[in-house]
């Protein structure tokens, strides 16, 4: 087995907790925000935050086929309306940001379909669930295994 640590500061747990359901609560749409959550886990190989997040959107309702073509929501067709495509592909600009920034037409389509404030709860989502899978990533912790 690598070399790895499971333990994570219990100060910064509570942080990124707060900051979590701040961004989720801001935002006002749970079952988006989940999918938002999940496609950003999918990017960046998160098995326990994805494990985590498919349960809770299960649990609250969302189609098991829709979180299967989540990797290819771009190619869903009908599957996800206009204001959830503009959210995943704000997700994985600032997932990505390859070229360093998030691209105007990526922003000014999520733009239309969110107010300003629920835009930037939007973006503090996208930045927090990529905060948590990196902290589940780099300690290696698998799916269904212990958060802390």
């Amino acid at each position: 087995m690598s070399a790895r640590t499971t333990h994570l500061d219990k100060g910064v747990a509570g942080a990124m907790s707060a900051l979590s359901a701040a961004a989720k609560q801001g935002f006002g749409d749970p079952a988006l925000a989940e999918l938002v959550m999940i496609r950003a886990s999918q990017i960046n190989a998160c098995a326990f935050c994805l494990d985590m997040h498919i349960d809770i959107a299960v649990k609250n309702g969302e189609d098991t086929k829709r979180i299967a073509l989540l990797n290819a929501w771009a190619e869903g067709g009908e599957l996800f309306d206009a204001r959830e495509r503009a959210a995943l592909a704000l997700t994985e600009a600032v997932t990505v940001l390859t070229d360093g920034f998030v691209p105007d037409e990526v922003y000014a389509e999520a733009a239309k379909h969110f107010g300003e404030a629920e835009l930037a709860h939007l973006i503090g989502l996208i930045a927090v669930i990529n905060s948590w899978n990196r902290l589940m990533v780099s300690r290696r912790i698998e799916a269904g295994g212990p958060a802390w």
